[in-house]
């Protein structure tokens, strides 16, 4: 048994197809078939470091006056919103709630640049009696004072141990 398709044919109500008008484009109004000839690209990073969280919106005009002005809105509306404060919290949340393997996100030591080179730190094991469970990283320098050495906590800003710090005899305390 076969049913004939209800779609085919005329409107079986008798109503003809009308095009449905577009409505005249606002000055805010993006237009999707032409790309404005001016974007820009925001980024607000909590931190300076790459597991900071990021909020990266997008602003377009068609003109460069047009797109600082609504920079500027978008930029009032997170803060007014509370977007700029919900992705911290949320960020944060997921910091407390999952929490990577040493070397594989977040917690991983942070690369230094020297030379035009990427100097990754490699993670130091931590001297006996040591009660930091995030893993440590050896940084040096130079200072004021002369050469120096610490054992800087893996672990996001905010949760981090005390670093340790290299004595004369060469131990870390």
């Amino acid at each position: 048994m076969s049913f004939p398709n209800p779609f085919d044919g005329p409107s079986p109500w008798g109503e003809q197809e009308t095009p449905k008008e577009t409505p005249p484009m606002t000055q805010n109004t993006v237009n999707a078939t032409s790309p404005n000839k001016f974007k820009i690209g925001l980024t607000f990073k909590a931190a300076a470091g790459y597991d900071a969280e990021w909020i990266t919106p997008t602003v377009y005009g068609e003109s460069a006056e047009e797109v600082a002005v609504n920079a500027v809105d978008v930029m009032k509306a997170l803060a007014d919103k509370g977007v700029i404060d919900l992705a911290a919290l949320a960020a944060k949340k997921v910091r407390e709630t999952h929490q990577p393997t040493a070397g594989k996100g977040g917690n991983s030591a942070p690369k230094t640049f020297s030379g035009g080179k990427v100097q990754t730190q490699q993670s130091t094991p931590a001297p006996d009696g040591d009660s930091c469970q995030h893993g440590r990283t050896l940084r040096e320098g130079t200072g004021k004072n002369g050469p120096w050495g610490a054992l800087f906590c893996n672990a996001p800003k905010g949760s981090q141990c005390d670093p340790l710090w290299r004595q004369k005899d060469g131990s870390f305390t």
